[in-house]
């Protein structure tokens, strides 16, 4: 007799998360989860008691999949380079994957988990950009006020926030491409009316499909367009953004 499958709590959260990116949320269920595991409901009612709350990790889950080494990824990244990688990789949740981003981003938590929205804080592009951190770090880089810094950044945020959302729906729907395009037009804007030499930046045209941030693909990063200067920008005062390598 062949040894019984023990049910890890990583198994069904993985479980679900297939869910969640093949059907949306509404697929997500006890018995749906149990079938796709080959198991009975019972573990999933041991490791979790209740929908809500399996609910509950899975989007800290889905979120850690999402962002999980994307800290990594911008770690050699000057921050204007960080800023606009940011948005596309944004743009890429909703383009491909679309039903977790709308579970991470768009979804009512008090509908989907039970809990206020204070609970998904932390895999929001909101508090990925328009933190205090991020600002304090284009303030002293480009010696810029934070206030103004402040408000590009906010203006940014809101605009990738509703193209990526736009994203999400076929109808609406533009080459990933195009969108990233346009969010680095509007950023780089924004980032010169607020004082920040912007002059020979350019996007690079490296978008690839972005993988979860916790496979193996992405630890050499899913490919992101970012900005980098012109040749000829190499090496200029500090107000300019620096040549990727």
């Amino acid at each position: 007799m062949g040894r019984k499958t023990v049910i890890s709590k990583d198994m069904i959260l993985d479980a679900a998360y297939q869910l969640l990116d093949e059907a949306g949320i509404g697929a997500v269920a006890i018995k749906s989860i149990a079938a796709k595991l080959g198991c009975s409901t019972q573990p999933i009612s041991w490791h979790f008691g209740s929908m809500t709350e399996l609910k509950k990790e899975l989007l800290f889950y889905a979120g850690a999949r999402m962002w999980g080494n994307f800290d990594k990824y911008l770690a050699d990244m000057n921050a204007l380079d960080a800023f606009f990688a940011t948005g596309v990789h944004y743009i890429s949740m909703a383009c491909d994957h679309p039903n977790v981003f709308r579970f991470l981003s768009v979804d009512d938590p008090k509908q989907t988990i039970g809990a206020s929205a204070s609970a998904i804080a932390e895999n929001s592009i909101f508090s990925q950009q328009m933190d205090e951190i991020a600002v304090d770090i284009l303030a002293k880089e480009y010696k810029v006020p934070k206030k103004k810094i402040g408000e590009a950044v906010q203006n940014t945020v809101i605009y990738t926030h509703g193209l990526a959302v736009m994203m999400m729906w076929d109808d609406f729907r533009m080459p990933k491409e195009t969108a990233c395009q346009m969010i680095f037009d509007m950023g780089k804007q924004l980032l010169t009316d607020a004082g920040i030499d912007t002059r020979g930046m350019k996007m690079k045209k490296t978008i690839l499909t972005v993988g979860d941030q916790d496979s193996a693909s992405s630890e050499a990063g899913a490919s992101f367009a970012t900005a980098s200067s012109d040749d000829s920008d190499s090496g200029a005062a500090s107000g300019k953004a620096s040549k990727k390598k």
